[in-house]
């Protein structure tokens, strides 16, 4: 059965509505994933979605409609602040069909993490274009604890903390835990942002996104080598 969702997140950027606006509508690669967004209103979005409200650079909406009473609605709310801040009201609105409450809590907690990571990437690579790749691990990361090897084998403690970055087939680099929460870790070097998923708690397997800077930066190289890493984590 079909019940309607609402999830608001209010965050403050260190940068300017412009940057905001440009990371949500043009550069999601950097925080989130490709998408292509006609940029004015009755424009096409992600997903089959049309674009509801193109106010450059104070709001973006769009709406999407399915079968059987779906719909999905993403609104984002700009304002300038005091000591080049944005303040973002954000807004997702739509319907789940089933396992209601396992979903809304998942949504929630993703809702959080990626406005996290939005914030990382406008104070850190405002402007700049990312290689974007998405890993998923094995069947056997679904485990209810695989996120903590995760974690483990990183050596992630707290956020805040400086990290020697070490996987095969990707640039050794110090990285800076920016977020860490019991199912979600994100990592941050001069040239990456690197967010790890335990899906695992909510159904699914443990994954990541892999979004890098560098010039001439490789994304299939990278999704290859953080594939290997963590197949490798769940082998036995």
């Amino acid at each position: 059965m079909a019940k309607e969702f609402r999830i608001v997140a209010e965050t403050e950027v260190d940068g300017t509505p412009e940057q905001v606006f440009d990371a949500v509508t043009r550069r999601n690669a950097g925080w989130l994933w490709p998408m292509e967004i006609e940029p004015r209103r009755g424009g096409t979005g992600p997903f089959g979605s049309t674009v509801t409200v193109w106010e450059p650079p104070h709001r973006f909406a769009n709406h999407v409609d399915g079968e059987g009473g779906f719909f999905n609605d993403l609104d984002y709310q700009l304002d300038e602040r005091a000591g080049g801040k944005t303040g973002v009201h954000y807004v997702h609105s739509g319907v789940f069909f089933e396992d209601w409450d396992r979903n809304y809590d998942g949504a929630r907690q993703h809702t959080d993490f990626y406005q996290h990571t939005l914030g990382q990437y406008v104070k850190f690579f405002a402007g700049a274009d990312a290689v974007f790749a998405d890993v998923q691990g094995p069947d056997s990361s679904g485990a209810a604890d695989a996120f903590e090897a995760v974690k483990r084998e990183l050596g992630v403690a707290s956020v805040g903390q400086s990290l020697h970055l070490a996987v095969a087939g990707v640039p050794a680099e110090e990285a800076i835990v920016d977020y860490l929460a019991t199912s979600f870790l994100g990592l941050r070097t001069p040239t990456a942002m690197y967010r790890f998923f335990g899906r695992n708690a909510f159904g699914s397997v443990v994954g990541m996104t892999v979004h890098l800077f560098a010039p001439g930066a490789d994304g299939e190289a990278a999704g290859a080598a953080w594939r290997a890493w963590l197949d490798g984590l769940y082998a036995t």
